[in-house]
């Protein structure tokens, strides 16, 4: 947790309720510690949603759909949302999920398997572009995934990218860090740097959550 637990508890207090659906599901993954998207996260991305109005999402990290089909409910009705996950178990909840008649806007969704780099390439060879990119996928790759995301991000553009203060561990030193979580907290520390520093684009850092940069990709 970054904001202090009785700020948290109360923003999340005034957020809107989710659909029917969407809550029944977020409640299934908490009680099954699944990780989805924090509810201080949800009402970002609905807020930039509203705003950007996306014809073209592409999310890298489905786990179980929750965080697509969330899009689903609050992009415009002509978007399309491509979603990627390579993760056998995450892919059995993910397939069900997102065929579910419990859905109504499941239809806006395009679930691809395998790598994730191996998918950006491809996506990116075959010049697809996206306006908006959610980025929740492992942590240690975010900056292997970057070059990749800046040839599929249109300008004008938005990167979400979820997960990147780590709890606060992002700002420790490395040697207080245990040894196996070292690469993921130097990579993470490098990606923030890169993401703040580019020309291309202009980035925020909110301590929400366990952390979210948005990034636009200037004009």
């Amino acid at each position: 947790m970054i904001t202090p637990e009785r700020i948290a508890a109360y923003i999340k207090s005034l957020d809107k309720e989710l659909p029917p659906e969407l809550y029944n599901l977020e409640k299934e993954a908490l009680e099954n510690m699944v990780p989805i998207i924090r509810k201080e996260i949800q009402g970002v991305i609905r807020f930039l949603l509203t705003i950007k109005q996306p014809k073209r999402i592409l999310e890298v990290g489905t786990a179980i759909g929750f965080s697509a089909l969330f899009m689903s409910e609050y992009s415009p009705h002509d978007c399309k949302i491509t979603t990627i996950e390579k993760v056998p178990m995450r892919l059995v909840e993910a397939r069900k999920n997102l065929k579910s008649e419990a859905f109504p806007h499941r239809n806006k969704i395009k679930l691809l398997e395998g790598e994730a780099m191996e998918i950006l390439n491809n996506l990116a060879n075959a010049n697809e572009t996206y306006d908006f990119i959610f980025l929740d996928a492992a942590k240690a790759q975010y900056l292997n995934f970057l070059p990749l995301l800046m040839k599929l991000l249109e300008k004008g553009g938005l990167l979400l990218s979820d997960n990147v203060l780590q709890d606060g561990t992002v700002i420790n030193s490395r040697y207080s860090i245990t040894r196996r979580d070292r690469t993921i907290h130097t990579r993470m520390r490098e990606y923030l740097y890169t993401i703040t520093h580019m020309d291309e684009l202009e980035t925020i850092i909110l301590p929400i959550g366990d952390g979210i940069t948005i990034s636009y990709r200037k004009q």
